[in-house]
């Protein structure tokens, strides 16, 4: 599928997106906490369709309330088909892996997309010390897991993703780990760790403590009566409401509803690199104001927040002078290789970036032109090319546009409602 960008402003309010990091962790605890969770403002992402796929085929039951409540009734995982399907979601592979494997039977977990290509050998190398046995196809996908799953003292390594952590975390939990510790050398993204512990307090899972980040300690204590009732509601999405935020900042005014500025979720730090970069910002109670001003070069370290990179781009784009950010190193393995993915896209638009190892340096203030460009099947990068059309000289072209259904379906739509041009080149509903 093609979108096509007018330039052109914006004006009004929009309401972000849920947060598929919030609504994937709320479905995760809902299956392990056991009983009756009710879920308030879910997420409809494909990711968060994944997830929900996967807690019901790991024996979870879902309704759909009138009024848009998600109910989910569990009695730990007892899984009702031989294998979950991980669709395109990186969370919900590490996520999930060690959760399937409290259960004795055994399941294969498979992936679409650029996700058969992400290494897994986290779980070979790991699992097997906490008694589960564990079969890959070459440290890819697809999975076989045979649990239980045994809580034992052991060391992970962390550079490479938290979610791998956010998976052990919910599965000690449950198994109900006493009196043993997840060591963690080098972690990174440390703010998803803090929306896991979050959730798992929200939820009643027995948490452990966190020693600054190094190990995670499970004491003897007793854990929750599995009984109670859970009520749980989605944040805001501040991943994709940064492309908002961004947007409202080159296109704008416009006004953004429905973050909120003391969540624990790593991508919040959109608002220090606006900030940063002299952007028309007012930040109230309720809603966030967003008009444009004279832009100016920032640096900004996003080794916690590697997705910002994209909206950080687009915003960069606009910026006077040289803008430096660190953390090219979290990139690789996305959807896309997003650092040399955002070099040639946002290249066909007149950007210049360069990479220097852990560095991205983004040459802006010149001007960005409208160009045909490809999201490489990234959400993100299609989200970020379509913010930087919208002040572009001439009009932008995104091929594989539909990616943005990972997490935000209903992302064309909302520029449309905010007063942006968009065009599809065929018939297709923007939130499909």
């Amino acid at each position: 599928m093609k979108v096509t960008i007018q330039p052109g402003g914006l004006t009004g309010i929009i309401q972000s997106p849920a947060s598929k990091s919030s609504m994937q962790r709320a479905c995760a605890a809902a299956l392990v906490a056991k009983g009756k969770s009710e879920i308030f403002n879910p997420g409809h992402s494909n990711d968060d369709k994944a997830a929900m796929d996967i807690v019901s085929r790991l024996g979870a039951k879902l309704e759909d309330l009138n009024d848009g409540t998600l109910l989910i009734s569990s009695e730990g995982v007892k899984p009702v088909a031989p294998f979950i399907d991980c669709g395109e979601s990186g969370l919900s592979i590490r996520m999930f892996t060690p959760i399937v494997a409290l259960s004795e039977e055994e399941v294969t977990i498979k992936g679409s997309g650029s996700l058969v290509t992400r290494p897994m050998d986290f779980f070979d190398e790991i699992l097997p010390h906490l008694g589960v046995r564990v079969k890959s196809n070459q440290g890819k996908l697809p999975l076989v897991i045979q649990g239980p799953l045994k809580p034992a003292d052991i060391t992970v390594d962390g550079s490479l993703s938290s979610q791998f952590l956010t998976g052990l975390l919910l599965a000690y939990a449950a198994a109900g780990a006493s009196d043993v510790a997840i060591k963690v050398t080098n972690l990174k993204s440390r703010p998803y760790i803090d929306l896991t512990l979050d959730v798992m307090k929200r939820f009643g899972l027995k948490t452990p403590e966190n020693r600054n980040y190094e190990e995670f300690y499970f004491s003897v204590d007793e854990v929750r009566n599995d009984t109670e009732a859970q009520r749980y509601t989605v944040e805001g999405d501040w991943s994709g409401g940064a492309f908002l935020l961004v947007a409202g900042a080159i296109a704008g005014p416009i006004i953004v509803r429905g973050l909120d500025i003391a969540s624990t979720q790593a991508d919040k730090a959109i608002v220090q690199a606006l900030i940063s970069a002299n952007a028309g910002i007012a930040i109230e109670a309720k809603e966030i104001k967003l008009h444009p001003a004279d832009l100016s070069a920032f640096e900004f370290d996003a080794t916690d927040c590697p997705d910002l990179f994209p909206p950080l781009v687009a915003l960069a784009s606009y910026c006077k002078g040289e803008t430096r950010i660190k953390g090219v190193s979290r990139l690789a393995h996305k959807e896309s290789d997003r650092g040399l993915t955002l070099q040639e896209e946002f290249g066909k638009m007149g950007v210049e970036i360069h990479l220097e190892g852990d560095l991205m340096r983004v040459t802006g203030g010149k001007g960005v032109n409208g160009a045909p460009v490809s999201s490489r099947h990234d959400h993100r990068i299609a989200m970020a090319c379509a913010v930087a059309a919208l002040k572009a000289a001439g009009e932008t072209t995104i091929e594989h546009a539909e990616a943005v259904n990972k997490s935000y379906p209903d992302f064309y739509s909302d520029l449309k409602q905010l007063g942006s041009v968009v065009s599809l080149n065929h018939q297709f509903n923007f939130h499909e």
